[in-house]
């Protein structure tokens, strides 16, 4: 499997990364948004001359300079609320303003400043006690492929975590809650410098976190706490802070050793640690030494603004079993045998239901929709009854909104009956229309429905663009009017693939799925 990790590339190959299209926006989003000639033309017209001072303020030239301060505006970015559980929760996803993001890119990839940051992550990767396997890296591979690589990541730390069973008799697993949410954004400049050397007075706004923290500070109204979710360059900013927590955790534990060094019994023995983004897999001999360890790696923590999510921190002494998710044993089960369709959709409902919005969800609806994908016909199935099932597997587990649909598509295309299409749209429309927050189901609905109807009337401003070039998603206005005029006259829509679009989803449109994390 032909892949290079980030830290390898070189600052300009990881600008070249950064800067592609599925990479600045890895929200799960219709073929037909492309938002590559926007950042083409962003970066162009900013290898003309456009720099940075100290402090981050622009040297203006000409058409781009900036007229006002995109820290006192509001929707810099496009914020998308992607509901969690069907009801009151969602958790917000971040289309990041393209001029931002570019400028943000710029500064991360000079080559000065891509060194420093690669360096430390080496640096900090070369303590064998914690592996991270969540940095960030450039695939050869074809689109298709990469469900299979992606796969592969959760793979490697469920085969990693059964080989740990022979070693370590313990197993404390744990995650952060709402880790881009609460990422403190002053942690980065501590991440790359040091805290000391950070909070140096004369050090202040000089520093390449400082610089990052302010570019990101532009478009989130100036807050401090938390990132933009949605972009491969944010899930790297969050490496590197995660990656100072690793660090600070060696050192902790460190620490905690020396100053109990007069008694055996209270130190914490040989240990290993694996972390997937913000999930940690924690190895011990003892049950005591986890739940030592799991108290100081609360502690590091709390000082970045972060916090263990209670309710999924546990100890246990069954690593094998506990290596793999419930929810991908309970549908290696369910799913032994073949089924008809009817049978296997509700199993996949059971599923949905013990273990809602798990990642096997996703796997059995992509599964699904690839068994019924080459079928011409559906007589001796009653398909008012599949799409019922659907329909509730959606408004109850959110993340499956892309497969539903497309599966839904299918179904409907199969039936060819342009009455039942419309209906069912329209019911599926008012089945969900109590439930706050429903913008991405929105987005996947258009797609449905925008062969037959290009202008039908939508809420989301992400939707409307499709029938009103007009309409930009991000608020321009402390942008110099030429430059805003420039870059929003590219449009996010493909029209090209607007016009060879089939009626319904194909699978490689909704195939990629398990590294997302909403």
């Amino acid at each position: 499997m032909n892949k290079t990790s980030i830290i390898e590339m070189t600052g300009e190959e990881a600008k070249n990364f950064f800067l592609r299209s599925k990479n600045y926006c890895d929200i799960d989003l219709p073929v037909y948004f492309d938002f590559q000639p926007i950042l083409d033309e962003i970066s162009n017209e900013l290898k003309k001359g456009w720099s940075l001072n100290e402090k981050c303020s622009n040297i203006s030239k000409g058409k781009i300079s900036l007229i006002s301060h995109p820290e006192k505006q509001k929707d810099v970015n496009y914020k998308l609320y992607s509901n969690k559980d069907g009801k009151y929760a969602w958790r917000p996803l971040q289309i990041i303003n393209p001029f931002v993001y570019v400028v943000l890119v710029n500064l991360i990839t000079e080559d000065d400043n891509w060194k420093i940051i690669c360096s430390k992550i080496r640096k900090i990767r070369k303590n064998k006690s914690i592996i991270c396997y969540s940095l960030p890296f450039d695939e050869k591979e074809s689109e298709v492929e990469r469900k299979d690589i992606i796969i592969n990541w959760w793979k490697e730390i469920e085969q990693q975590s059964i080989k740990m069973s022979i070693d370590y008799q313990y197993m404390l697993n744990t995650d952060i809650t709402d880790c881009y949410g609460a990422l403190y954004t002053h942690a980065i400049s501590w991440a790359l410098h040091g805290i000391q050397v950070s909070k140096d007075k004369g050090n202040r706004g000089k520093l390449l976190g400082d610089k990052i923290d302010t570019i990101l500070r532009w478009s989130t109204y100036n807050q401090t706490n938390g990132i933009p979710q949605g972009s491969v360059l944010m899930d790297f900013i969050a490496e590197i802070v995660l990656c100072y927590a690793d660090e600070t955790l060696v050192e902790k534990i460190k620490e905690y050793n020396t100053a109990n060094k007069g008694s055996k019994s209270l130190q914490i023995g040989d240990y290993k640690i694996l972390r997937y983004r913000d999930d940690y897999r924690i190895f011990t001999h003892t049950q005591e030494d986890a739940a030592r360890i799991a108290k100081i790696l609360s502690s590091v923590l709390a000082d970045l603004n972060f916090k263990l999510n209670v309710q999924k921190t546990f100890i246990t002494d069954k690593i094998i079993t506990s290596a793999i998710k419930p929810d991908k044993i309970y549908w290696n089960k369910a799913k032994n045998s073949q089924h008809s369709l009817q049978k296997h959709l509700l199993l996949i409902h059971g599923l949905s239901e013990d273990f809602p919005n798990s990642g096997s969800i996703i796997r059995a609806l992509s599964e699904f929709l690839e068994r019924i994908y080459p079928l011409k016909v559906l007589k001796e199935y009653d398909t008012d009854v599949l799409i019922a099932i659907l329909i509730d597997i959606a408004y109850r587990n959110p993340k499956t909104y892309p497969h539903v649909i497309a599966i839904i598509g299918k179904m409907l295309t199969i039936e060819s009956d342009q009455m039942k299409r419309k209906e069912i749209i329209n019911r599926i429309l008012l089945k969900f229309d109590s439930v706050p927050n429903t913008e991405y189901l929105q987005i996947w609905i258009q797609r449905l429905t925008i062969v037959e109807d290009r202008k039908k009337v939508f809420s989301s401003k992400l939707c409307q663009t499709l029938y009103d070039k007009d309409i930009s998603i991000w608020d321009n206005s402390w942008l110099h009017s030429d430059f805003k005029k420039m870059i929003e006259s590219k449009g996010i829509v493909d029209e090209s693939v607007l016009d060879k679009l089939p009626a319904s989803p194909s699978v490689s449109e909704v195939n990629v799925f398990a590294n997302k994390q909403y």
